[in-house]
C-alpha cells in the first residue's frame, strides 16, 4: 500500500512537470527570461501579496471555526484565533508541495490532535471550508461563461458575478434542503446492510453544519476569499510588470479554483498553470503571456506561503517561550516570598 501511494505520487509529480514543459514549449517561453522577472519582482507589491494572503488565511480559518463550534463535543477544547491561523498557514504552505485538500486536512487533524476529536474536527471542517469556496465558484463558473460566449467585457462580467453571488445566498435554504434529502435518501438505501458511507451521509442529513444561517455565513466568507484570490493575482501581476488585466483574472478565476479543488498533482502544479492560461486566453490575453504570469505567480504565491507560514510559526514559539518565561519568574517570585515569609517566622 505504501508503494502505491509513492508510485502514485511520483506520477502525479510527473505528469505536473510534463504540463508546465507542455506549456513553456508551445508557447517558446524562455524559462531563464522568466526566472529573471519573478528575480526582479517589485518587492512592495510582493510585500502586499504577503499581506494578502495572510487576509485570506485568516478568513479560511475564521470558516474552520465557525464549523468548530459545531463539531467539537462539550469536553473538546478550543482552539484560539491565532492557533487556527497558525495551523492554516501551516497547511497552505503544505500545499504548495501536496494537494490542497490533503495538506490542509493533515495540519489541522495534528494541530488539534491535543485538543479532542482531531480527526472529524480537521477533517470535517476542512471539507465544509473548501466545499463552500468550490459552491461559490459554480455559482460565479456562468458569468464567466457566458461573459466568454457573448465577448463581452469587464463590467458584464461585474454584474453576473454579483447577481450570481446574490442568487447563491438568497437559495441557501434550497440548496441546504437539497443536500439534506439526497444525503439521507442515499443513505437509506440498503438499510439493512449499513456501510460507513451510509452512516455519514445520515448523519449528514441530520447534521446542524447544514443549518442555514451557518451554511450561509461561510458562503458570505467565502465570496469575500474570492475577491482577496483576485486581488493576489492582480499584486502579482504588479509584481512582474504583466500586461494581464485584473478583470481577467478576475473572469479566470473560478475555472482555476475547480480545477485546483480537482486537482491530483501536488499544489496543483501544471493543472493550475493550465487552466490559468488558457482561461485568460478565452478573455483575450495572448497565451504565452498567460502561461509567463501563471508560471510566475506559482513561485510568487509559494514563496508568499512560506514567508507567512514561517512568520506564524516564529510568533507563535515566541509568544509561547515568553509565557513559560513569565511562568518561571512568577513561581520563582513565589517561592522566595515564601522563604521571606518562613525566614521572618523563624
Amino acid at each position: 500500500m505504501r508503494l502505491r501511494s509513492v508510485l502514485l505520487t511520483i506520477a502525479s509529480i510527473a505528469v505536473g512537470v510534463l504540463l508546465i514543459v507542455y506549456l513553456i514549449s508551445i508557447c517558446k517561453i524562455d524559462p531563464r527570461a522568466t526566472i529573471r522577472q519573478v528575480g526582479s519582482a517589485n518587492r512592495s507589491a510582493f510585500f502586499r501579496l504577503v499581506l494578502l494572503l495572510a487576509l485570506l488565511i485568516f478568513l479560511s480559518a475564521q470558516k474552520w471555526r465557525l464549523m468548530d463550534r459545531v463539531l467539537r463535543r462539550p469536553g473538546d477544547a478550543a482552539l484560539s484565533r491565532s492557533a487556527s491561523f497558525a495551523v492554516t498557514s501551516a497547511g497552505v504552505a503544505l500545499g504548495q508541495v501536496l494537494p490542497m485538500q490533503v495538506s490542509m486536512i493533515v495540519a489541522r487533524v495534528l494541530g488539534t490532535h491535543f485538543h479532542g476529536r482531531a480527526l472529524t474536527r480537521g477533517t470535517v471542517g476542512t471539507l465544509f471550508d473548501q466545499g463552500s469556496d468550490f459552491l461559490i465558484v459554480c455559482f460565479l463558473i456562468p458569468a464567466s461563461a457566458l461573459t466568454w460566449m457573448f465577448a463581452r467585457g469587464p463590467s458584464t462580467w461585474t454584474g453576473l458575478a454579483i447577481a450570481m453571488a446574490l442568487l447563491a445566498l438568497l437559495t441557501v435554504e434550497r440548496t441546504v434542503g437539497l443536500v439534506r434529502r439526497l444525503a439521507g435518501r442515499v443513505g437509506a438505501r440498503n438499510a439493512t446492510q449499513p456501510n460507513r458511507w451510509r452512516r455519514s451521509l445520515r448523519e449528514l442529513a441530520q447534521s446542524p453544519l447544514l443549518e442555514p444561517q451557518l451554511v450561509r455565513r461561510l458562503l458570505i466568507l467565502s465570496m469575500f476569499r474570492f475577491v482577496v484570490l483576485v486581488l493576489m493575482a492582480g499584486a502579482t501581476s504588479r509584481a512582474i510588470g504583466s500586461s494581464v488585466q485584473l478583470w481577467h483574472l478576475a473572469a479566470a478565476m473560478p475555472f482555476v479554483v475547480l480545477s485546483s479543488a480537482l486537482a491530483i498533482t501536488p499544489g496543483g502544479i501544471g493543472l493550475n498553470e493550465l487552466t490559468y492560461a488558457t482561461s485568460l486566453s478565452m478573455f483575450g490575453t495572448p497565451l504565452p503571456i498567460g502561461v509567463q504570469w501563471a508560471l510566475a505567480n506559482r513561485v510568487l504565491v509559494a514563496a508568499a506561503a512560506f514567508v507567512v507560514a514561517i512568520c506564524t510559526a516564529a510568533m507563535v514559539l515566541l509568544w509561547r517561550s515568553q509565557r513559560v518565561f513569565f511562568r518561571r519568574n512568577d513561581a520563582g517570585d513565589a517561592v522566595l516570598h515564601a522563604a521571606k515569609l518562613e525566614a521572618r517566622r523563624g
